[in-house]
């Protein structure tokens, strides 16, 4: 979507709408006026009170109709004054309002929408430009006047929610997929792990060192592609950012991770981004400044699975959604009621308060969207009552998670046309085709679903000359669908040392019951060296590498075999 040439005016109302205003406030008060003078001569005729009581009533009365003509007249003269210095419009003209969002780090786009116009038009337009369907879990951010991110209401008009000067939006992930596999499109894909390399670079999900590198590792293979000594100097790096404090020490790790990623597609290094990111703890939690009963400091996710309480960056209680019966709020308080546990037998409600009251009505609707979106089959629809009700009639208006996924099965169009932001190469789709796309942003990926912790085992080979290791892992995924096909032999990370070192890795499937397949993942690492090699020192660096490329498996049990026993070993 171009962006056009906008005309921007103040929004003033005609002064002729003052004229209206005026005329009926001096009517209601003069209609109240008149009823407190006869109720008040009604009242004095029945206690027998003197006449110059009636004088007074008569002389108070006129005294405040003429406070009401003054500021009748006041109200008047203030819009005729804004009249005069306002331009406006043609007859006939629309008026517009120029939007700016922030689709990612590095691309913005402006564009204009009439002043009537509502949330979900502009949302729609947005997805419209990025070519996304699976719009579901996005949302249209903005920051209100206590500088808090506030979500675009897509029921309501833009106008009544944004009381800025400039409108300002963010294009963002609204609510994060458990299971990132599971999402239909490259496009959706990428746009999360767009979502989740700024969440960690500005320390809104917090990780490890370890998990900094190796995350840090996908994305230079994602962007870069296979490491190359010509083009890839010693401060490649530097032009990334990956952490909130990126040292040196990180950067290193993360060129060695890099190079082990040797033959990675950058849709495979995007799974592989998404499959460990969404195992972080912080993971989709969005958070809110409270204070518990006691006036301790707290933090209050709201994530998929329910309410989490955070005390210094520690998760120290846990609200499930099926554990919780009502949220509610009332002014700055926000309440959850608790639903009895097998030994208890009432119900407990657990109370927060929140800075002001926009902000316990800000997180009472996060919670009512998650609740929503995670937890039922389709939203609720509002009850319209004839009478007057009390309280937020607000309700999610979205789909649910669930309806999500069904209209995503029924997608059948060729994968949309994308490149990444800041990618040295054209992006490539699942399907293997190459793309080269419009204006957005790159997407990406699938991957294998862990069920369990794997167990593993590492056998090593201890000679003067001679060392083999032989690193043996397990994983759970799903059956059938993976890239790694039986018996295929691939390359591995080689260990860094001064003898000659090779390194070979093969997958091997078969598959168990319940239509689940386990794959061994054997690393066979061959050091020969004319001088004698320490032998603590190879085999500790074997392990550390094992469980670097594999974070998600453990090392049991440690096994040394002589060179010559190895052809005998059964594999």
């Amino acid at each position: 979507m171009e962006p056009t040439t906008p005309l921007t005016y103040t929004r003033t109302q005609d002064p002729s709408v003052g004229v209206f205003v005026c005329v009926y406030i001096y009517v209601c008060m003069y209609v109240c006026i008149y009823v407190y003078m006869y109720i008040c001569m009604y009242v004095c005729m029945c206690v027998y009170i003197y006449i110059y009581i009636y004088i007074y009533i008569y002389i108070y009365i006129y005294v405040c109709m003429y406070m009401c003509v003054c500021v009748c007249i006041y109200i008047y003269i203030y819009m005729w004054f804004l009249y005069i210095h306002t331009q406006y419009p043609p007859a006939g003209l629309q008026v517009y309002y120029t939007c700016n969002f922030l689709l990612s780090l590095f691309l913005v786009l402006c564009c204009s929408l009439q002043k009537r116009a509502k949330g979900q038009y502009l949302f729609s337009k947005v997805c419209e430009h990025l070519n996304l369907l699976e719009k579901d879990y996005f949302g249209l951010s903005f920051k209100d006047n206590t500088d808090q991110r506030c979500w675009l209401d897509p029921t309501k008009e833009i106008k009544h929610q944004i009381h800025n000067s400039q409108w300002q939006f963010a294009f963002s992930v609204k609510f994060y997929p458990p299971d990132p596999s599971q999402l239909t499109e490259d496009i959706t894909r990428y746009l999360l792990c767009l979502q989740l390399r700024q969440d960690i670079s500005l320390g809104r999900l917090p990780c490890s060192f370890v998990t900094h590198a190796l995350l840090g590792s996908y994305t230079l293979q994602a962007e870069l592609g296979d490491y190359d000594p010509d083009q890839h100097r010693s401060d490649y790096i530097a032009q990334f950012h990956f952490a909130p404090t990126q040292t040196k020490e990180l950067e290193v790790k993360l060129a060695e991770l890099h190079k082990s990623h040797k033959g990675m597609t950058p849709a495979q290094a995007d799974i592989q981004f998404l499959e460990n990111a969404k195992k972080l703890s912080m993971y989709g939690v969005d958070l809110h400044h409270a204070k518990d009963s006691e006036g301790v400091d707290i933090m209050l996710g709201v994530c998929a699975n329910g309410l989490l309480i955070y005390k210094d960056r520690l998760r120290i209680n846990r609200f499930a959604w099926p554990k919780i019966l009502k949220i509610s709020y009332k002014r700055c308080n926000f309440y959850i009621k608790i639903r009895p546990g097998e030994t208890e037998q009432f119900e407990s409600t657990v109370g927060f308060k929140l800075p002001n009251h926009r902000a316990a009505k800000r997180i009472w609707k996060v919670c009512v969207e998650h609740h929503t979106f995670f937890r039922l089959t389709s939203p609720e629809q509002p009850v319209k009552s004839k009478f007057l009700t009390l309280g937020s009639r607000f309700r999610y208006s979205g789909r649910t998670q669930a309806q999500t996924r069904q209209a995503s099965a029924l997608i059948h169009r060729s994968p949309p046309d994308f490149q990444r932001t800041s990618s040295k190469r054209s992006a490539r789709s699942l399907d293997g085709g190459n793309t080269t796309p419009p204006h957005c942003v790159r997407a990406c990926v699938t991957a294998t679903r862990t069920f369990s912790q794997p167990e593993g085992t590492i056998s090593s080979l201890s000679l003067l000359v001679v060392f083999v290791w032989c690193v043996l892992c397990g994983v759970w995924q799903l059956d059938g669908s993976g890239d790694v096909e039986p018996g295929v032999l691939m390359t591995a990370h080689t260990i860094t040392s001064e003898s000659l070192c090779t390194t070979t890795t093969t997958h091997i499937t078969k598959t168990l019951k319940g239509g689940l397949s386990e794959t061994r993942i054997e690393k066979r690492i061959v050091i020969t060296g004319d001088s004698d090699i320490d032998h603590d020192q190879a085999l500790a660096q074997a392990i550390k590498e094992a469980k670097e490329q594999h974070p998600d498996m453990s090392v049991t049990r440690v096994v040394v075999h002589k060179e010559t026993d190895l052809a005998e070993e059964d594999e």
